[in-house]
């Protein structure tokens, strides 16, 4: 499953924002993988998520695969919308 996002908040996806993201993303069994600029790193890695530098205007691609895949791609789109991170692309 995948799912892409515009970020839209003012200072992108900076430390704080993505810890949350990764916190979020350990939550599930899948493998998630977050992709921007043609790069994928893995969802779980707050190291990965912060060496893309993502800023406000970037599209990104949430991908899951595994047992929770679905049930991922919802807690993931959810948390970005109501944390005000990003919103859904199509």
């Amino acid at each position: 499953m995948k799912q892409k996002f515009v970020i839209i908040s003012e200072y992108g996806l900076h430390a704080r924002p993505a810890t949350r993201l990764v916190n979020q993303a350990m939550s599930y069994e899948s493998e998630l993988s977050l992709t921007a600029f043609n790069r994928s790193v893995n969802l779980k890695s707050i190291m990965g998520v912060m060496s893309l530098g993502i800023y406000n205007g970037e599209v990104i691609e949430i991908s899951a695969e595994g047992p929770d895949a679905q049930e991922a791609i919802k807690g993931i789109t959810d948390f970005l919308v109501a944390e005000g991170l990003g919103k859904v692309s199509e």
